[in-house]
């Protein structure tokens, strides 16, 4: 009796592993074939969710890899999709990616998900349980339940992953690092994060009014899990990121990319507590008449991280809306505190170091000690393929094999600690559910400790409800 196959080849193992002896070819050497010649199988064949406007781009980045190849794209809205469809004419296109995968699974080794951040999770775990690699853009998911859940899922299912914050395979974060493994500015204990966004309307009254559906858009599939609400041309095609329903404000957009040094650099996995403040009107809260559903202009968030290392532990305060920390005094008064888009500013026992958003530009403060002391030798590999053709390298070498600066073991935690400081803003505008206003005793206005294991607040059982959003008819998601 013949032995049953446990395992499916995949295409790829196919391709590596036939001799096509029927048909009297055989697999040439790649030196044979020519130098720049590059072999059907080591061509990393990927699908695009979201293909517009941010995925326009990624996929855009992808493509500056001779090893791939974009073969199917999927956008619920044909406008958003047409630039990508036009330059990828060859790819399959279409509108539901649950279709998209069920048809062309034998065909795709990879997928990309560059979709608004309601439906992250739901794409990249479909993909991820096909057995396909997943790139996705930050922030990974919209709610800390999900990141958790794609965190496992990632190693469950033996697939290589990236999030988008490629500024986690930039030369700025590792030479920062290095610098502050080598002492230079002593243990650090505070850090200060910066960014100039919203720079989309946040902290608006909900748009009201009947709209027919454009039909080039399937308003449903956008939705996804998300609640249902009636069409409203204010939150296409980018404004959403304000919107709880959809987006996940400032943090969500910038934190991925601001907060990565600190993730990346500091001994410290989870926080233990967290509290925020956000710009309100007083008048507004007492009448009752705060949007809820929008995210707030502006907001002030602490976090307090226990090291890994026992020595004590490490606070981080993010600001965003045009809310600054302190200006460092060995900051010369015309010397730009980070760039445009943000910043950030660990502080040490025996010293200072500040770089621009993504990690970039690291230096001492005063900046005068960049050029005083001795910088320390490159200790941690560069990256000088970037975030986007690492990703498709790693695939093609295999889970296990490639190595990625964000993959889901790094990226589903990180995320998580970005997602608890939006519970702390959602909890601060929490209204009394026993009667009109806010109240002191329900008012999320507190410090709320979180249990990591147990993705719980403690403290504040009404926050908690901030954890894992519910998911509308004719979605879920499980492992």
């Amino acid at each position: 009796m013949k032995k049953k196959q446990t395992t499916k080849p995949t295409r790829r193992d196919f391709i590596r592993n036939s001799s096509l002896a029927a048909a009297g070819f055989f697999i040439v050497p790649r030196h044979v074939l020519g130098k720049g010649f590059i072999a059907p199988s080591d061509k990393l064949n990927i699908a695009g969710i979201g293909v517009g406007g941010k995925g326009q781009s990624d996929l855009a980045e992808f493509a500056k890899s001779p090893n791939a190849n974009i073969v199917a794209l999927c956008d619920v809205d044909d406008r958003q999709a047409k630039k990508s469809r036009e330059r990828f004419s060859k790819a399959n296109y279409y509108k539901d990616f649950r279709e998209m995968l069920a048809k062309e699974a034998k065909n795709i080794d990879a997928v990309s998900v560059s979709t608004p951040d309601n439906t992250h999770a739901v794409a990249a775990l479909a993909a991820m349980q096909l057995g396909k690699h997943v790139y996705c853009q930050k922030p990974m998911t919209h709610d800390i339940y999900e990141a958790r859940v794609l965190t496992e899922a990632a190693k469950k299912y033996k697939v290589v992953t990236q999030m988008g914050n490629q500024g986690g395979s930039g030369d700025g974060v590792r030479k920062m690092k290095e610098m502050v493994d080598a002492g230079m500015i002593g243990d650090v204990h505070t850090v200060h994060c910066w960014t100039n966004r919203p720079v989309w309307p946040q902290g608006v009254p909900t748009p009201t009014g009947q709209f027919e559906v454009p039909s080039e858009l399937n308003w449903d599939l956008w939705l996804g899990p998300a609640k249902k609400i009636d069409y409203n041309p204010a939150y296409l095609p980018f404004n959403w990121r304000g919107w709880w329903n959809f987006g996940t404000g400032s943090l969500g957009d910038m934190a991925c990319h601001i907060m990565d040094p600190v993730y990346r650099i500091l001994p410290i996995d989870f926080p233990s507590s967290v509290e925020a403040s956000v710009a309100t009107i007083w008048k507004e809260m007492w009448n009752d008449s705060v949007n809820t559903d929008s995210c707030p202009p502006s907001s002030i968030v602490h976090l307090v991280y226990p090291r890994k290392d026992g020595k004590g532990n490490i606070r981080v305060s993010w600001h965003d809306g045009g809310l600054l920390p302190e200006r460092p005094e060995e900051l010369l008064p015309d010397e730009a505190m980070g760039n445009w888009d943000g910043g950030t500013i660990f502080i040490g026992t025996k010293g200072k170091i500040m770089c621009d958003c993504y990690g970039a530009n690291p230096r001492l403060l005063p900046t005068i000690l960049m050029k005083e002391k001795t910088m320390p030798k490159e200790t941690i590999k560069r990256v000088p393929e970037g975030h986007y053709v690492q990703w498709v390298n790693a695939c093609i070498a295999g889970y296990g094999k490639g190595e990625t600066s964000s993959p889901f073991s790094f990226a589903g935690p990180f995320t998580e600690s970005i997602l608890i400081s939006n519970l702390a803003i959602r909890s601060f505008l929490m209204k009394n559910p026993n009667g009109k206003g806010w109240d002191d005793k329900y008012l999320g206005r507190k410090r709320l400790l979180w249990d990591a294991k147990n993705m719980k607040i403690t403290n504040f059982d009404e926050a908690n409800q901030f954890v894992k959003r519910e998911y509308r008819d004719g979605w879920s998601l499980s492992l």
